[in-house]
């Protein structure tokens, strides 16, 4: 290596050179590998670690909501009238437990709002094992209300435990993305999408009448996302931060290296140091960004408008509010209300199933088609629903064909949105701008799946058999926005992705992309003008 160094320098170059990088030629050399294959145990480890006190949540208190609706209803009915001798009227008790059920996704807006400044203050990891206070204090509330007679405290219940899976849902891909080799980007980062779904099968399987489901039992099928959460705190501790956190935004080198190294299961390869170096680099002397301040950047216009666009059209196209009122959707299918909560399962299963597919699909496919494909498909399915709809008192048949179409419906929804949309925000923005873009991303989320929380019910009620044509008109908006306007991802750099965008941002225009520094481990410092 030296000998090839030399034919460029002379002797006494050389010699200079050596002296002022003695220790920064030995530190890298030690640490960093040319193609040492490592191994991913311990990558796969953390990412079950996290994920399951992590967006496991979010799929697990979607699901738990169904099984209970009769009870919680009647507990709420009852309540009103032991205090104030008031019978509540039908439309009254849906009402309020409509409010249950979407006040979730408040709290999960709020949750999305903390995510990011948690994040930047804590780090990553330690952000997850905080966000397990809320987890806690919401299983308290929900265990104890049927004894302290308050519906009130179900609600408080649901506000903290949607904190809890806002900050989730943002952090936990953030964390898993920075952590992941670049080949493997796409699928660490679609594993939330898989404890999601998972979270759902086993929020269903629970909340069955033989196990929680039970008039009985429903405030202990509320209180059981503490178990998951007590799992990741014992957990997770063992398992590094994320390493460009630690370099970028703590300027911990030495951290940076160990986390990696623990990670990957060998010595760090120089080129993924050096990824991670250059874009360092890139955000030397830049503070995180407000949310507010991207949405003035022209430099990340079309970023944003990509992410607010697919993440508001990942709860309008409704496909989890079938998890909410999954009763209610069923019903309107022509299925029997004994068989409605052995179906619900099967939707789970169809996600849960799909989520596992795309994760061995993204990094083969790409993200662009399979976000595109998915919502193709679901445009198709949701008109052919509607059809079955229209023909279901006619054709003897046709109640089956609509409930096949929600089940495929929900699996090309986790073939491509469900998990793709949560990768994007780590892949198409850089470390001081990401916190800030999932805030943005994670509040429209929430506040879109609290308004399907609120008029779904209605939406069914009112529109009958044409409940899924605003949703046909989501999906296909959403397609058609992808593939004219999002550009490819997989395998990319971040400098990369950031060139495709900035033709968007700039285009018509003479400006050039800026070429991506260089850098190197020299001297503690980024280095731009030698490499090694």
């Amino acid at each position: 290596m030296i000998q090839g160094f030399c034919k460029d320098l002379n002797r006494s170059a050389v010699i200079f050179l050596l002296k002022n990088t003695k220790y920064n030629f030995r530190f890298a050399m030690s640490h960093v590998g040319v193609d040492k294959k490592g191994n991913d145990l311990n990558l796969m480890l953390m990412v079950t670690s996290c994920a399951i006190g992590g967006t496991l949540q979010y799929g697990y208190n979607l699901a738990i909501m169904n099984a209970p609706t009769i009870f919680i209803q009647n507990f709420v009915n009852e309540t009103f009238r032991e205090r104030w001798d008031v019978q509540l009227k039908n439309y009254q008790v849906t009402l309020v437990w409509t409010c249950i059920v979407s006040i979730y996704s408040l709290g999960g807006l709020a949750g999305a709002l903390i995510a990011g400044p948690m994040s930047i203050t804590f780090g990553r990891k330690k952000t997850m094992l905080l966000n397990n206070i809320f987890l806690m204090l919401s299983s308290l509330l929900a265990l104890t209300s049927r004894a302290a007679k308050s519906f009130e405290m179900i609600i408080i219940s649901r506000v903290l435990v949607g904190i809890n899976a806002g900050i989730s849902m943002n952090v936990q891909p953030m964390y898993f993305g920075e952590s992941a080799p670049k080949h493997l980007r796409g699928a660490a980062s679609l594993s939330s999408a898989i404890f999601t779904a998972f979270g759902v099968v086993l929020g269903q399987v629970v909340g069955l009448r033989e196990i929680l489901g039970s008039e009985p039992c429903w405030q202990y099928l509320l209180a059981s996302n503490a178990i998951p959460g007590l799992i990741q705190l014992l957990t997770l501790p063992w398992f590094p931060e994320s390493p460009r956190y630690l370099l970028i935004d703590r300027g911990d080198k030495e951290a940076c290296i160990n986390a990696l190294r623990r990670l990957r299961g060998c010595e760090v390869q120089r080129s993924e140091l050096d990824e991670i170096l250059q874009e360092q680099a890139e955000a030397k002397g830049l503070r995180p960004s407000r949310p507010w301040e991207l949405f003035a950047d022209r430099n990340v216009r079309w970023q944003v408008i990509s992410i607010i666009t697919l993440s508001s059209a990942m709860q309008l196209c409704g496909n989890d509010s079938i998890y909410f009122y999954a009763y209610y959707v069923f019903k309107e299918s022509g299925i029997s209300p004994d068989m409605i909560q052995y179906i619900t399962i099967c939707t789970g299963t169809c996600e849960f199933t799909a989520c596992i597919i795309c994760n061995l699909l993204i990094e083969r496919q790409g993200r662009k088609i399979l976000l595109m494909g998915g919502y193709v498909l679901m445009t198709v399915w949701a008109i052919v629903f509607t059809i079955a709809l229209c023909f279901e008192h006619k054709v003897e048949w046709m109640p089956y064909l609509s409930m096949a179409c929600i089940f495929t419906y929900i699996l090309s929804f986790g073939m491509g949105p469900a998990g793709v949309t949560g990768v994007l925000p780590t892949e198409i923005f850089s470390q001081t701008a990401r916190p800030a873009a999932y805030m943005i991303a994670g509040s429209m989320m929430w506040i879109n799946l609290f308004i399907m929380g609120m008029i779904f019910p209605f939406l069914v009620s009112e529109l009958g058999e044409f409940c899924f044509v605003p949703f046909a008109a989501v999906c296909f908006l959403s397609a058609l926005f992808v593939g004219l306007v999002l550009p490819e991802t997989k395998g990319k750099t971040l400098s990369a992705i950031a060139n495709e965008f900035h033709k968007l941002n700039y285009r018509g225009q003479d400006k050039q992309g800026l070429p991506a520094p260089q850098a190197q481990y020299q001297l503690g410092e980024v280095c731009h003008s030698t490499a090694l």
